[in-house]
């Protein structure tokens, strides 16, 4: 599986197209929240949305699809930029891609809900605390927001993908087999009826993961057959499932969210064989910033203003006028939190490694062990025998003759 000639392209080219689909992908998640969200109807438009949005309303309903495109992106992503790193590295890198935005996020969404109590009261305390961590999931806490149950599974992932492969060294076979490997434990994690496995192994969403790095080693190293029958295997997981979610998510029927799934497929594929890469918007690096803000803070931020605002605005224009009021957030949370503080966090992650990296370098020396004090006791010197003239042979803690009892 090792490629017999040069690499195809660069193993860290920025393909902007990817930060566009990401903003897409987060813009369907958004619109899906803000008009199909818990409460909804009867708190926040106080009408039914397909009255107020015909056609949109309906289109809205597969918004939860954004979700699996994020996946689908992030294991492309990763798979892309760990390529070479270290442990260490990789994760630090992903800490502070992570927590500052969220940690605003959490803060943010749990003062919304205790100021403006509209749709769900704030969390315990000591649930906010334990969600600082993004690993509520795995404690059994609530999240502050319902949409950071996807941070689990991202986190987990980077998680599998460290220990597996990036800790042994990153090669073309080693991703395979973990791919491989991850494919088949998340297919049988359901028949273990066991949750922390389930969780574990992506809660059903492996598939994306996986496909996301097929795509990725298609894309540095060119097509073959292994590679097609991992993301064919992932697409008809893919679908399959579907008919589990979609009991989930009422809004939805099979063949048009199967269609949506197929077209993410596609999309990762015309990218992978190099189709977009004479995109060079550089417009589409600042949507890819807004991404990851946008969807910590869209859903009860917005709800709340919908809310609070439609007696005053008609449902198209303030619908609209939610929407650029988030994305400015994200922007500003960008800008004033996510790159000061992740600037910060990183030097002091770094530093730490380096620390740590200086104290394994240095020689381990065995401690010498101190001459054992000779305590006079009952017939004992400690723990040797004393001899008739008093002598005593240290080094075998048995007991020596004077030279005048040997003659």
């Amino acid at each position: 599986m090792e490629p017999h000639g040069a690499v195809r392209r660069g193993g860290n080219d920025r393909l902007v197209v990817l930060d566009g689909l990401r903003l897409l992908s987060a813009l369907m998640v958004v619109v899906y929240h803000l008009l199909h969200g818990e409460g909804v109807r009867d708190d926040a438009w106080r009408a039914p949305t397909d009255q107020l949005f015909p056609g949109l309303a309906g289109a809205a309903g597969y918004g939860w699809l954004g979700v699996e495109m994020f996946f689908l992106i992030s294991g492309f992503v990763i798979c892309m930029s760990s390529w070479g790193r270290t442990v260490g590295e990789f994760a630090v890198a992903r800490v502070v891609r992570l927590y500052p935005a969220y940690w605003f996020a959490v803060v943010a969404t749990t003062a919304v809900l205790v100021l403006f109590p509209v749709f769900a009261a704030h969390r315990d305390w000591t649930h906010v605390l334990v969600n600082m961590t993004m690993l509520q999931s795995l404690m059994g806490v609530p999240d502050v927001e319902r949409a950071y149950w996807t941070l689990a599974v991202e986190l987990l992932f980077y998680v599998l993908f460290a220990l597996v492969v990036v800790a042994r060294g990153m090669t073309v076979r080693r991703v395979v087999a973990f791919c491989v490997l991850w494919t088949l434990a998340s297919l049988v994690a359901p028949w273990v009826q066991n949750e922390a496995v389930f969780i574990l192994v992506g809660r059903g969403y492996a598939q994306y993961f996986v496909a996301g790095i097929a795509f990725y080693l298609m894309y540095r190293f060119g097509a073959n057959a292994v590679l097609w029958g991992i993301v064919g295997c992932s697409w008809i997981i893919a679908v399959s499932r579907l008919w589990t979610e979609i009991k989930t998510y009422s809004t939805s029927e099979f063949l048009p969210a199967a269609a949506c799934v197929t077209v993410f497929f596609v999309a990762m594929a015309l990218i992978a064989h190099g189709w977009s890469d004479r995109i060079r918007w550089r417009w589409l690096t600042t949507a890819g910033a807004l991404t990851y803000p946008l969807y910590l803070l869209h859903a009860q931020i917005g709800l709340t203003v919908i809310a609070a605002a439609r007696p005053y605005l008609p449902a198209w224009v303030l619908l609209g006028a939610t929407i650029v009021g988030l994305l400015l957030l994200a922007y500003l949370v960008h800008r004033l939190v996510e790159r000061p503080v992740a600037r910060r966090l990183r030097r002091a992650l770094l530093r730490s490694l380096d620390s740590m990296r200086a104290a394994d370098a240095v020689p381990v020396v065995p401690a010498t062990r101190a001459p054992v004090p000779l305590v006079a006791g009952p017939g004992l010197l400690s723990t040797e025998e004393a001899s008739d003239d008093g002598s005593v042979d240290v080094r075998r803690g048995t007991p020596q003759r004077s030279p005048a009892a040997q003659r």
